[in-house]
């Protein structure tokens, strides 16, 4: 059941990642300091004249001592590759001058030095330390150490290392990432993948992302102080092909075109399945009109019947109206809370339109059990929000690659859209993360070795 602890985990985790994007699509994680202030306003360069906007964060919370302050992570290469290389980015704090920063810092290849780029002197600025770290032949565990670090992500790529540039802020250096939308990336050909994590004074906490796209099964186990163990096994080593074969037979069941154009190929072989989200950045035509007439099916019961909405151990319901400055809106919290009819880009990006969040708590809150729903196709198999898991994705339309990738996975488990962390009524954690107050061991594998 949603409760406050995954609102508090969904709001960390999106604020811990201060990720913009550059004028050509790429994600750029920026610096940021306790000076700007709550709310800071973005900062922009400009490349040939087009502004590169880089969002920062508000300053990120500092609590009392807990967890060490360095991490041993293990890294297996479970591939058949004898030439996969990972990289580890995040945002570290500094203290200048009495000053508290998060900066940007990677891992260097030795799995030990921590590099913390200079503010560059342009846009698209390459690195000035390796940080292409070789996991060696298959079967082989290299041991690396981090300090804490937020929004962090360890990477894997196959063949040959991932490019990484810098990009110039007034708060320091900004990482340029590597993207699957941008067909200039210098990266696009390669076959990689990454999980995410934040390690910080209070916890550990990651897990495997298939929000953007799937390519590389990473499985993850966190081992704690007392020997406790936590496991996300991740998808075998034939996942990204089976997820392939069954989006194809999807777009053959119902005819939709966009769950086979997610699929992603270079030279014949599939380097990765981007979601819908991401493939209406290259196609926005795909996926026209979707989901609206379940849209209208939803509106047309709730505008007659009540909808239960549990946000966080309390319940808030409501119904569509049909008059007033609300009408053919769903009204939850006794009038307070009015929700527009979303379009399949809303639903598939959580993001937009009804889902947009802003300043309003209240709705910040009810904003993951919508859109979850209506990614999983809830609505007209119960009028309760959270449901049961078996009424996750058993609508003809509903979100066929979340209900693949999590068919394919294991344990079923996976982030497989944005708000997939809201837990169904009856079971636990769908999103495969693994959390502890007190982390010893963190084992993440690629390519699909069992733990």
């Amino acid at each position: 059941m949603a409760n406050l602890c995954g609102i508090f985990k969904r709001f960390f985790k999106k604020n811990q990642r201060n990720t913009g994007q550059d004028s050509k699509g790429n994600n750029v994680t920026a610096s940021t300091s306790t000076q700007s202030g709550p709310g800071a306003a973005k900062t922009e360069a400009t490349e040939n004249g087009h502004p590169t906007k880089v969002e920062t964060q508000k300053p990120i919370q500092r609590v009392e001592h807990n967890t060490s302050t360095t991490l041993t992570i293990r890294l297996s290469n479970q591939t058949t590759s004898n030439t996969v290389y990972a990289f580890i980015t995040g945002l570290a704090y500094v203290e200048t001058n009495g000053v508290s920063q998060a900066v940007v810092a990677l891992i260097e290849s030795d799995g030990q030095s921590v590099y913390y780029p200079a503010n560059p002197p342009a846009i698209g600025s390459p690195l000035q330390a390796n940080c292409a770290i070789p996991l060696g032949s298959p079967g082989q565990t290299i041991t690396c150490t981090i300090p804490q670090l937020a929004g962090g992500r360890i990477w894997f790529s196959i063949n040959q290392p991932l490019t990484f540039l810098l990009n110039p802020t007034p708060t320091g250096a900004a990482l340029v990432e590597p993207s699957v939308t941008n067909p200039s990336d210098p990266n696009i050909n390669i076959q990689w993948d990454f999980c995410e994590f934040t390690f910080n004074n209070s916890q550990l906490y990651a897990n495997i992302s298939y929000v953007d796209f799937v390519s590389l099964p990473i499985a993850l186990q966190l081992t704690n102080s007392s020997g406790g163990v936590q496991t996300v096994t991740g998808m075998p080593s034939t996942g990204l092909s089976s997820i392939s074969s069954a989006l194809q037979t999807q777009t053959s069941n119902d005819g939709v075109q966009g769950w086979s154009n997610c699929i992603v190929r270079s030279s014949g072989t599939t380097l990765r399945i981007l979601s819908p989200n991401q493939d209406l950045v290259v196609r926005p035509n795909d996926f026209a009109n979707y989901f609206e007439p379940y849209v209208q099916s939803v509106w047309n019961r709730y505008n007659t019947s009540p909808l239960s909405i549990n946000v966080g151990g309390m319940t808030t319901s409501g119904e569509v109206s049909s008059s007033g400055s609300t009408s053919n809106q769903l009204v939850l919290e006794n009038g307070s809370e009015a929700f527009s009819a979303p379009t399949t880009a809303d639903i598939f990006s959580c993001s937009t339109g009804p889902f947009a969040t802003g300043s309003d708590s209240t709705r910040n809150a009810i904003i993951p059990l919508l859109a979850s729903a209506f990614n999983r196709t809830t609505f007209l198999a119960t009028n309760v929000i959270p449901s049961p898991l078996s009424t996750f994705y058993a609508n003809a339309v509903t979100n066929h690659y979340a209900r693949i990738v999590h068919s394919v996975n294991a344990d079923g488990k996976g982030y497989a859209f944005p708000y997939d962390d809201v837990n169904p009524s009856d079971a636990g954690d769908q999103s495969g993360e693994v959390n502890d107050p007190n982390p010893v061991t963190f084992l993440v594998t690629v390519g699909g070795g069992q733990l």
